[in-house]
């Protein structure tokens, strides 16, 4: 190969990576707005930040498929962009860290949820026995709190 197409797919290369450096730090903002939103139980900002999560991520798929084509394309220009690659995976662990967080914080409410719906119904919707057709029958108190 020769040293000219060396040159310009490592700086292909450095450029794909910067990209994708760039967006991963938009993606840790948007995981930090997320958490907000989730904090403050604000549904349009959870919305806003879950759309621009999904465009982000869809954003570093693609631009890791043209990392991928240029790092087999030229080892050595994958060799040369190692330090850049090793930062990028840090951020992508924290993008990952965030969003696994914010995951759990969604669970958490959502038990919250499950048990406030629980007390009002007067059924316990974490035990329930199966019928005699299959179905599964939840234990009700013998009086409701409140009916829906």
């Amino acid at each position: 190969m020769s040293p000219n197409l060396q040159a310009e797919l490592g700086a292909a290369l450095r450029t794909v990576l910067d990209e994708m450096s760039a967006t991963a730090t938009q993606l840790i903002n948007v995981l930090d707005e997320e958490r907000e939103a989730l904090e403050a139980a604000d549904a349009k900002a959870l919305n806003r930040s879950g759309e621009a999560k999904q465009m982000l991520l869809r954003r570093l798929e693609q631009l890791d498929v043209e990392r991928l084509h240029l790092s087999n394309t030229s080892t050595e220009a994958a060799q040369q962009t190692d330090s850049i690659w090793r930062d990028l995976l840090k951020s992508l662990a924290v993008c990952r860290d965030k969003n696994q967080r914010n995951g759990a914080l969604v669970n958490q409410r959502l038990t919250q949820v499950r048990r406030a719906l629980s007390v009002l119904t007067g059924s316990d919707s974490q035990v329930g026995t199966y019928g005699q057709n299959g179905a599964v029958r939840s234990a009700h108190r013998s009086v409701p709190l409140a009916q829906v």
